[in-house]
């Protein structure tokens, strides 16, 4: 589009790669943001930017296509490559999954870094207007013309037009009252609320432990325990660990650091506590409780306004425990400069892109809204038998996993949202396995080797 303006409503993590996605479509790209970026990759505008983050394999490649040797930049600033299962050592409902050689990753590093190394590879790309608040959209229910915005420091009004608007101003979005105001029909909008709080410590990593020290999930069983208290332990830039703990509505964890250790030890397996307990805390804990699964059906409208989307938590919002939410981000963004190359900007392009960003979301929203229900203090929808036959056979899936490699490469690949999740449920291999069972009791022993748990005991490795 010769002469073509976007404007991105939002410079979340999800606001730069729709500026990135944009980029090689319009002229130019203007970000408006009411924070101010520090040089250090911070923003307040990230309520849960202090907690532990993982970016899924899924997320990696999309964000690798995106923005070309990306993935290899976090790891050159400290960012850590985690193997599963052989260096994120998972102990699921069943059991601990066995160390085998990689099947999947993630990349673990802080929100800080990520969203800094982002930036640097998109802002030379972008006009960004910072300090400054969008108040509501321009246009009509049949096309969307820009944005009213207010600047935080004076409160002057302006308005920025534009040939296509995003909004990626994330959970606190005003969308869906925005396109109200235009004339457009109210969005059906589904909630899960689990009531999960989680806190989180940072940790200097223990000496002797070695730069593939691993990291470790413990997850929940809502088959034993009314509440879904788990945690996980992330190796992350700077040799630390940022450990966060999580349980749902009546089993939060503390925040005293007496209370974080006590919590960590309950668990169902102790061996985040034991990490900890070898480790030096650098921070105390810290609470976070917007938890609440929220999708806004956007893709359900029958009309739709030409010139604009909402992508990420504009939309859609995951429980932050499962992980998914920035590799959801990542492959929409992806989706978005696809959808642009291949049909441009006409007029049913915005609809034809928001229900493709639907698509993208469905996996993890599935993942996550369906394990939230299983506990008895969850406000959703109430579970029917469909679902309950489905459940007992991804249980049955998931302690398969433990003595199955094919079982737990599926299970690998759909939680990091490289496979598509049907596949659990529709491949003939995978479907056998399951039923034949792990084909030996599971392990609640962690897979550790010697020298980790020489650390562990507070013996160096020997010289």
């Amino acid at each position: 589009m010769t002469g073509t303006h976007a404007l991105v409503l939002g410079g979340s993590l999800a606001g730069m790669l729709a500026a990135a996605a944009l980029s090689g479509h319009v002229d130019r790209v203007t970000v408006v943001d009411r924070d101010r970026f520090g040089d250090d990759g911070d923003r307040k505008g990230v309520p849960q930017g202090r907690h532990a983050h993982v970016l899924m394999a899924g997320g990696s490649r999309a964000l690798d296509e995106l923005l070309p040797g990306l993935t290899a930049s976090l790891l050159d600033a400290g960012a850590q490559h985690l193997g599963m299962p052989n260096r994120l050592l998972v102990f699921t409902q069943s059991g601990w999954l066995p160390r085998l050689d990689e099947m999947q990753f993630v990349i673990g590093c802080s929100r800080a870094l990520l969203d800094g190394v982002v930036r640097q590879r998109v802002l030379d790309r972008v006009d960004l207007v910072e300090a400054t608040d969008v108040v509501g959209l321009l246009g009509d229910r049949t096309k969307v013309t820009g944005a009213r915005v207010r600047d935080r420091d004076t409160g002057v009004k302006r308005d920025i037009g534009a040939d296509f608007v995003v909004d990626a101003t994330g959970r606190g979005s005003k969308a869906d009252s925005w396109l109200a105001d235009l004339g457009l029909p109210p969005v059906q909008d589904e909630r899960v609320d689990s009531g999960m709080v989680y806190a989180t410590c940072l940790y200097r990593v223990p000496p002797g432990a070695g730069e593939d020290f691993p990291g470790l999930s413990i997850q929940g069983d809502p088959r034993s325990s009314r509440f879904g208290q788990g945690g996980a332990l992330v190796p992350i830039e700077g040799r630390r660990w940022i450990v966060s703990l999580a349980g749902t509505r009546g089993g939060e964890p503390e925040i005293s650091p007496e209370g974080f250790l006590a919590f960590a030890r309950g668990l169902r397996h102790p061996a985040i506590a034991d990490f900890i307990s070898a480790a030096e805390p650098l921070t105390r804990p810290f609470g976070f409780h917007a938890t609440v699964n929220r999708r806004r059906r956007y893709e359900r409208l029958s009309s739709w306004p030409s010139g604009f989307v909402a992508i990420g938590d504009a939309a859609c919002t995951f429980n932050p425990v499962y992980g998914h939410g920035m590799t959801v981000v990542a492959r929409q963004a992806v989706a978005l400069r696809d959808g642009l190359a291949g049909h441009g900007f006409d007029g049913a392009a915005a609809k034809r892109l928001q229900r493709e960003f639907a698509r993208v979301m469905d996996d993890a929203w599935a993942m996550a809204v369906s394990q939230d229900l299983r506990y008895p203090g969850t406000i959703g929808p109430a579970r029917g038998r469909i679902t309950r036959l489905q459940e007992r056979y991804l249980d049955r899936l998931v302690l398969a996993a433990t003595g199955r490699p094919t079982v737990t490469r599926a299970q690998l690949d759909a939680y990091t949202l490289s496979t598509p999740l049907r596949k659990l449920m529709l491949s003939p291999r995978v479907i056998l396995d399951v039923l034949r069972g792990p084909g030996r009791p599971p392990t609640t022993d962690a897979p550790y080797t010697e020298a980790e748990s020489r650390v562990l005991r507070g013996v160096d490795e020997p010289r």
